[in-house]
């Protein structure tokens, strides 16, 4: 076993569970000279070990001194060895106390649950390394097959995993032979504990071996200060009625009703149960005339809207006539620079801030000072979210001007009005079985993706500002 000092761990005592708490104190009151469990020297095998308890012994304590039955006092003791606690010298597998002579020790405090460092798998492996250097490959077999395992996936530290196994089986042949046998027993009664057999019960899993948050920072002034800050905001921050909370919630299920796929059905029909695939073929990205549903649902919102392909291309239209596309195309451009790849990240922000950020930008933007400052600093160090300020600051403008005007514009009227309604198929149990049997292959995903990039490129160049010189030198040449 690595020997780690608490300077290396801080291993100070910090309990996980309340019921670790009483289970320590019990141990402690069991291993008082006076009133706890009677130890004798008892030989194991030749080796005299002293300090040796047997589980009668235990369980009599325990049920004295708990004012219990002796069924009560049984569960009692097998949680504390369960808990490692208590060792049994004998059967190392069977992690309970048996109401005979069979002997039993008190672990050292070194490894008892409440101490806080991590169970390593390289502490693991060096104890399997040691144990089959003492039993000459003679290991279990669960132990065996882990060993195997450690072999593999720890190669590249598998000469430093054999290098300490060897200086510690070296340094435990210098102790004299009961100190040596009661180390190998307390070493092995842990590593069953925290590495228990296959299809072992381990009670450690509802430990909570990670460092404490409460604890882990520093009791500083400045901690206490943006402690103190925080709790102000919290109580400055205003509370929403819960008939206001509950309004909103009725209003958006009354909204989301009828789109729910749970609470209305799709119309024409579902196609996985039809093998008609006619909704699909009304509801693709890149559809004409989209249903009514759909149209519908970009009125509910300006995410909804840019979320929907079909919806988006038709906010396009509207803010062409507008004039101001270039709000749109920034909160594009910002998304595609988040979905993209690292390598281009840099080229694609620089490109972003002439093209829309840049004083005499070609599509300049208009957003507030602080935004703006925010925006250049980042960019000393571009990153994926860099422009998010950004963006956020024109998706507001668009929800609150632009989008209540494209709603009331004559392009989304239009659109509503030119919106089908499919009606509901009532296909018969025939038709069914002629649907199946009729069935398409469906479209490929890339042929579906690469049909789409060429319709978005297609109109990023339409939306591109002309270069008036360019058509001067076609005019010259011909």
């Amino acid at each position: 076993m690595t020997i780690r000092s608490n300077r290396d761990h801080g291993q100070h005592y910090r309990p996980r569970m309340h019921c670790l708490k009483k289970m320590e104190a019990l141990v402690v009151e069991m291993q008082d000279s006076k009133s706890g469990v009677k130890g004798t020297e008892q030989k194991l095998n030749v080796t005299s070990i002293p300090h040796v308890v047997t589980g009668q012994d235990i369980l009599a304590w325990i049920a004295n001194k708990m004012k219990m039955d002796a069924q009560e006092a049984q569960a009692l003791g097998t949680m504390l060895v369960a808990y490692g606690y208590i060792y049994p010298l004998q059967d190392h597998k069977k992690l309970i106390v048996k109401p005979d002579g069979s002997f039993y020790r008190f672990q050292t405090p070194y490894f008892w649950p409440v101490q806080q460092w991590q169970v390593d798998d390289i502490d693991y492996a060096i104890y399997l390394a040691k144990r089959n250097i003492r039993k000459k490959g003679s290991l279990e077999v669960y132990e065996q097959a882990r060993y195997n395992n450690f072999h593999k996936w720890l190669n590249p530290k598998w000469d430093f995993i054999v290098m300490q196994a060897k200086e510690q089986y070296r340094a435990n042949k210098e102790r004299q032979k009961a100190d040596r046998v009661v180390f190998d027993c307390q070493e092995r009664a842990y590593w069953i504990v925290q590495r228990p057999p296959p299809r072992a019960h381990s009670a450690m899993d509802c430990l909570d071996r990670l460092v404490d948050p409460i604890n882990s920072e520093p009791q500083t002034y400045d901690h206490f200060r943006r402690t103190t800050i925080y709790l102000q905001q919290s109580i400055m921050r205003p509370k929403v009625k819960s008939t206001v909370s509950l309004g909103a919630l009725v209003k958006y299920m009354t909204t989301y009703k009828n789109h729910d796929p749970f609470l209305a059905p799709c119309t024409p029909s579902n196609p996985w149960l039809t093998d008609d695939d006619t909704y699909w073929e009304l509801n693709m990205a890149s559809v004409d005339v989209p249903t009514k549903m759909r149209v519908e649902r970009w009125s509910f919102s300006l995410y909804e809207l840019l979320n929907d392909p079909r919806g988006r291309k038709d906010f396009k239209v509207f803010l062409k006539k507008e004039f101001s596309g270039e709000n749109l195309a920034f909160w594009e451009a910002a998304e595609d620079m988040k979905w993209g790849s690292a390598a281009s990240m840099a080229d694609q922000a620089q490109a972003i801030f002439k093209l829309f950020l840049a004083p005499g930008a070609p599509r300049w933007i208009n957003i507030d000072g602080r935004t703006m400052g925010l925006t250049v600093k980042g960019l000393e160090h571009p990153h994926r979210y860099v422009l998010d300020a950004a963006q956020t600051h024109v998706f507001l403008l668009m929800k609150k001007d632009t989008f209540f005007r494209y709603l009331k514009s004559p392009v989304y009227k239009d659109m509503q009005k030119k919106a089908l309604t499919p009606q509901p198929h009532n296909f018969s149990d025939a038709q069914l079985e002629q649907n199946a049997r009729n069935r398409k292959p469906g479209l490929d995903p890339i042929i579906i993706w690469q049909k789409a990039e060429e319709e978005r490129k297609a109109a990023e160049a339409a939306s591109r500002p002309v270069d008036i010189s360019q058509i001067k030198n076609k005019l010259d040449r011909k």
